[in-house]
């Protein structure tokens, strides 16, 4: 069996046997590593620059790639941009490949902030106090933090990804570098209550919930360098809360994953407030994938290795071959 791995706009073809997953894992290893901090970081911010950005020729290069044509099934792990908002879903759907991860539908509305915040409101899933600011302006932004009750808020681009053009405002003073921040990625700005605490995270495989992970970064705030730089950040695994804490996240993240129509596997973000409250702040659906990140970190711990995970998601995409992959992704309805 012939598998590509699209991973940071780079793609790697591998045929591979799914009888232990080590060969994806190995090809998923092997990509990674062509890909520097410095590349990563230039490759996040062109594909999240827009759609005038460079990003269209690694889509024209996408489609046309030998590597993809070939293959029978396609392991996406590409972050941000196009990799993440359903655009490289929808060729896929296109071209009739079967590929891992959520689909179109569900890829879109997890990339876009508010509509997933309005799904989780109406689906009862706790989420910070928000507005979205469209078009925005540092006046309309000063607006919404007073209608959410004053600072400390979070800025955010609405269609972005890795904490790209994020910002933790605690001072008025910050507030115009914070919107400047986002829009350099997003006319529109997400702005959202701060919630003080720990920071959670939940992966999904399939339709079970992993070991529960704590995020302790060296600043307090998991933004993109604590996530790509090696030594900022420590993850505790299982999370130091109480059993039926854990449990709670675990079933969050669950209803999270389903209402938006995830698929194959997800990692669902909270913030813990000191009052014990779990708030979900996001669904990712292309999570990291090497063998250090956190879906791996919490399959592992729950005692499935590197090899029999990434075996886990081929096989789960496979299972949907000619299911019709865009009917079957729509998410339930909410009531």
């Amino acid at each position: 069996m012939r598998i590509a791995v699209l991973m940071g706009g780079v793609s790697s073809e591998r045929e591979v046997s799914l009888a232990s997953g080590r060969e994806v894992a190995r090809a998923l290893r092997e990509v990674g590593h062509q890909v520097t901090e410095i590349d990563v970081k230039d490759e996040l911010d062109a594909s999240h620059a827009g759609p005038a950005s460079s990003n269209n020729k690694a889509l024209i290069n996408f489609v046309s790639s030998p590597d993809i044509a070939s293959s029978e099934i396609v392991f996406v792990a590409m972050h941000g941009g196009a990799g993440e908002d359903g655009t490289v879903q929808a060729l896929l759907d296109i071209m009739g490949k079967p590929y891992t991860g959520s689909g179109m539908l569900a890829s879109a509305l997890a990339m876009d902030k508010v509509l997933a915040k309005r799904v989780f409101e109406q689906a009862g899933i706790r989420t910070p106090a928000w507005r979205s600011v469209e078009r925005a302006t540092v006046k309309s932004v000063e607006a919404a933090i007073l209608n959410l009750g004053g600072l400390p808020i979070v800025t955010k681009p609405r269609n972005q990804g890795s904490t790209i053009g994020i910002s933790i405002v605690k001072e008025e003073s910050q507030v115009e570098s914070a919107v400047k921040s986002a829009l350099k990625y997003s006319s529109d700005v997400l702005v959202e209550k701060y919630i003080t605490g720990r920071e959670i995270t939940v992966g999904i495989l399939g339709d079970s919930a992993l070991p529960v992970i704590e995020v302790a970064p060296e600043k307090g705030f998991y933004d993109y360098e604590c996530k790509y730089t090696r030594g900022k950040s420590k993850y505790i695994v299982p999370a130091r809360i109480a059993e039926n804490k854990s449990k709670e996240a675990q079933d969050l993240a669950l209803d999270a994953y389903r209402v938006l129509g995830c698929q194959d596997f997800a990692r669902v973000d909270f913030r813990l407030s000191h009052e014990g409250e779990l708030q979900c702040l996001e669904v990712n659906t292309i999570p990291g994938m090497t063998g250090t990140s956190l879906v791996p970190m919490a399959a592992r711990a729950g005692g499935r290795p590197f090899p029999q995970l990434v075996d886990e998601i081929c096989r789960l995409a496979l299972s949907r071959r000619g299911s019709g992959r865009i009917l079957a992704q729509s998410p339930p309805s909410v009531e």
